[in-house]
């Protein structure tokens, strides 16, 4: 995957998730020198909590702790956040980027042609995903299975490694995207911290990184900043091109939990089936977690009487379209929920409570929030233009961070979108 360091590139993309991934695969089939510069680890996917942990829950690096005790965490490695997601395909809400002269409509058909795009089949869909399901529909939900972006054919029932990251190539992830774009000729650095965009008279020519603790310079006339919701705000700062401290959406969670007698599950996909209150900004779906990550929910809110009913119990996301606040800065990212956040999750954990209920179950009780979808720090339409051009010549961000509004929806096919849009508009204009 790794070709020879030159000095000297038509593009430099600095950070390997959704986003930069697919204007780098797009670039690179379009005969571009392309370096990619990935601060996080390239080792292959073990699905081992111990990986997981190193990429996604390193305090100030891939992890932080809010004011209110809330986690936001990201994915640091190639790939990014989706080595470690939960594979769910949403499509870009159409009016908020037709009001930036932004239409991915041909973007997405293209994707969705071309990846393993598409609801489970029901030998996939898992007990507890099932029960959840069943228990909704008696009430009258639409709760419906949910787009997956895996492969059904090699994807094992019965598994749960979804949130540690597959290692046996079922769930589409990013780093898909960087491996092709490197066999058609592009250059990825693992491990390489970019510091700030070099520019000169206005115009981008190159980036400053670290790489195996030395500094180094590697020069092009386009530089992508797609180092997420914390990362490009970051990096626009040290560049002398953005505030020290930026606003942000993170998309808050909570799992609601209770135990249905005589269940028998725990290892399965988790979001296969869910339903979404748009008009509210609300979604709710299955959330069946690995037995420590489930365990550590119940020690967490001091439910120690429930450690021990992994197996049986039913857990419900509750997600919520939060209120842009909070600020990415230089060393930190702080963001607390606002009174209508939180009446937001009141009625959604209510509405999780009732499903579950129906299900059967007992003993419910709810987690701390926590959020995994840090994004809206560089708007498009503030940040940068409808283009993704920040405020240099030939610099460009491509990231949840453009994303216009506070959505929550999983944002990694809208990020491939924008990246293949990004792509072909360097490409045709160079």
């Amino acid at each position: 995957m790794k070709q020879p360091l030159s000095p000297d590139y038509d593009a430099i993309v600095a950070g390997s998730g959704p986003g930069g991934a697919s204007v780098a695969r797009t670039l690179a089939q379009r005969g571009w020198r392309v370096l990619i510069l990935e601060q996080g680890s390239g080792a292959p996917l073990k699905g081992t909590l111990g990986q997981m942990a190193r990429f996604g829950a390193v305090p100030g690096r891939s992890a932080f702790v809010h004011r209110d005790a809330s986690l936001l965490v990201q994915g640091v490695n190639v790939g990014g956040s989706s080595s470690l997601n939960f594979a769910t395909a949403s499509d870009p809400p159409a009016a908020m980027f037709a009001a930036h002269g932004i239409d991915l409509v041909p973007e997405v058909r293209t994707l969705r042609a071309e990846l393993p795009i598409g609801p489970l089949p029901d030998h996939l869909l898992g007990p507890m995903a099932s029960r959840i399901m069943a228990g909704a529909r008696s009430l009258g939900l639409e709760w419906h299975k949910l787009d997956k972006m895996i492969r059904p054919q090699i994807c094992r029932s019965g598994c749960w490694r979804c949130a540690y990251g597959c290692p046996f190539g079922a769930k589409w992830s990013a780093r898909d995207f960087v491996e092709q774009a490197c066999a058609a000729g592009a250059t990825l650095l693992s491990e390489a911290t970019v510091e700030r965009a070099l520019l000169e008279d206005g115009k981008a020519i190159g980036v400053v990184y670290r790489h195996q603790g030395e500094r180094h310079s590697a020069r092009a006339s386009t530089v992508v900043l797609a180092g997420g919701g914390i990362g490009s705000p970051r990096l626009l700062h040290a560049s002398g091109l953005g505030p020290r401290e930026s606003a942000f959406f993170s998309d808050p969670v909570v799992a609601v939990m209770g135990t249905v007698d005589g269940l028998d599950g725990g290892a399965e996909v988790p979001m296969a089936a869910g339903m979404r209150l748009d008009v509210q900004g609300i979604s709710l779906a299955d959330l069946t977690l690995p037995r420590p990550m489930y365990q550590g929910f119940t020690a967490q809110v001091g439910r120690l009487d429930r450690l021990s009913a992994h197996a049986r119990t039913l857990s419900i996301m509750v997600k919520i379209r939060d209120d842009i606040g909070g600020s990415v800065g230089p060393r930190w990212a702080d963001k607390t929920l606002t009174p209508a956040d939180r009446n937001k999750l009141d009625e959604g954990v209510g509405l999780a409570r009732q499903v579950l209920a129906a299900c059967g179950a007992s003993h419910v009780f709810q987690s701390w929030h926590f959020a995994a979808h840090p994004g809206g720090s560089v708007r498009i339409g503030a940040g940068v233009d409808h283009n993704l051009r920040a405020a240099a010549d030939g610099l460009y961000v491509c990231d949840a961070s453009v994303i216009p509004q506070a959505w929550g929806l999983p944002p990694t096919l809208t990020l491939l979108a924008l990246g293949q849009r990004l792509g072909t508009h360097l490409a045709d204009s160079a």
